[in-house]
């Protein structure tokens, strides 16, 4: 069984990768059942929407890489540990039995050769699924410079893989992390795109990472602004397929020179997951957003950002727009853009009808009308002001739950 130091060194090297979704918390047992730490465990989502648990963990802290702003880089002066594939089997397999878990997350240092630490992930995830039975929800952090084989491998017995970009430029990479390249993460990530869509054609037995992948892209450890992120973002969903691209705000663990001596500051990384979602969820290109050389607004949301430079296309009305339209409305979602187009073939809706649906009409009413009715104003000044005091209200909230700079992931919540 695996030692007590080593589990909490490993599971603390862990816990920056946010490629997987993690709830960050940090509480103490004051008398009940369990606690929850900022390492050890995190949380992901199947996709019929139920909420997992998962073991977050690394095979090993000990790197031959030497990425600046990775606490676990080869010059870092860290305690180093390394488990065996059986300690990790156990390990999950024990926490599965005691119902603390419902999956694992496992990455790794690049120890020995990126070959090397590429065999003992695959060694694990094959023995937990042939010799421990385990059937359990499995992510595996791929290794850079491995070899294809190897991670075709191991794809095999993973539901979901990710490569993380880290940074979003080829220089930035060449200054921050000199042993990756562009080509060394996006190489495998489009191979194994290539090989789950021709599994999936030739119907073979089995899966082939039925979750498909992810990736992570640390936002301020370099000077690239939003727009270049973001555009790094949409050709990864277009040419590869992801699943997601998560962002993680900089956090200073280690000292130097070349990395900046604050965060990349958690209401950047918010506005853009927000981005991200009307990439992935509401038919926006990120050229309508922002240029390449800019960061997103704060003072709005992307959306409300994108409305108020386009005010000539507004308003409109919800009982003849379509659902394209309905889904550029600031105070709109995904959700209530369908039940409009729904409810609409039934009856001609009114604002009423709009607050029962949960529409944000604080921020929709500037831009549409219902049967014809207006209760917004007219004057971009003025609108502009209105929604500018609303997301002063709703950033102070928001930064409230992200206070602690070592949580990396935002949750998006409410209707955009």
């Amino acid at each position: 069984m695996i030692s007590q130091e080593k589990l909490t060194l490993l599971t603390e090297s862990a816990k920056y990768d946010v490629s997987c979704s993690s709830s960050g918390s940090n509480r103490k047992n004051a008398g009940g059942i369990g606690n929850g730490n900022a390492y050890g465990c995190c949380h992901s989502f199947t996709p019929d929407g139920r909420c997992i648990s998962l073991l977050k963990i690394l095979l090993s802290n000990d790197c031959i890489f030497n990425c600046r702003y990775c606490m676990s880089r080869s010059d870092a002066d860290v305690p180093r540990a390394t488990a065996t594939p059986d300690e990790i089997c156990e390990l999950t397999v024990d926490f599965y039995k005691r119902n603390y878990i419902e999956g694992l997350f496992l990455s790794s240092a690049v120890c020995v050769s990126p070959n090397h630490a590429m065999e003992q992930l695959l060694v694990t995830v094959k023995k937990l699924r042939l010799e421990y039975g385990f059937h359990g929800y499995i992510h595996v952090k791929g290794i850079p410079h491995a070899d294809k084989l190897l991670v075709t491998e191991t794809a095999k017995y993973a539901d979901r893989m990710s490569y993380n970009m880290e940074l979003p430029t080829e220089r930035s990479l060449k200054l921050l992390a000199p042993q990756k390249s562009r080509e060394s993460l996006l190489v495998p990530m489009r191979d194994l795109a290539r090989e789950a869509q021709e599994f999936k054609l030739e119907k073979r037995k089995g899966h082939f990472l039925p979750a498909g992948q992810t990736t992570q892209v640390i936002v301020g450890a370099s000077p690239e602004k939003d727009g270049q992120i973001l555009r790094l973002s949409q050709a990864l969903y277009r040419a590869n397929g992801l699943k997601r691209v998560y962002y993680s705000s900089y956090v200073p663990v280690v000292h130097d020179s070349l990395l900046p001596d604050v965060g990349g500051g958690a209401l950047r990384e918010h506005r853009l997951y927000q981005a991200d979602w009307l990439l992935r969820f509401y038919g926006f290109s990120v050229e309508e957003l922002l240029p390449e050389e800019e960061n997103l607004a704060t003072e709005f949301d992307p959306k409300c950002a994108w409305a108020l430079r386009n005010m000539h296309l507004f308003p409109v009305e919800v009982n003849r727009a379509p659902l394209e339209a309905l889904l550029r409305v600031p105070g709109i979602g995904a959700r209530s853009a369908y039940k409009i187009t729904e409810a609409r073939r039934y009856a001609k809706l009114t604002f009423e009808h709009l607050k029962k649906m949960r529409v944000v009409l604080k921020r929709a009413r500037h831009f549409i009308t219902a049967s014809g009715k207006f209760f917004g104003t007219e004057n971009e000044t003025a609108v502009r002001g209105l929604l500018s005091a609303g997301e002063a209200q709703k950033n102070a909230e928001q930064l409230s739950l992200f206070s602690n700079p070592e949580n990396a992931f935002s949750a998006l919540t409410g209707e955009l």
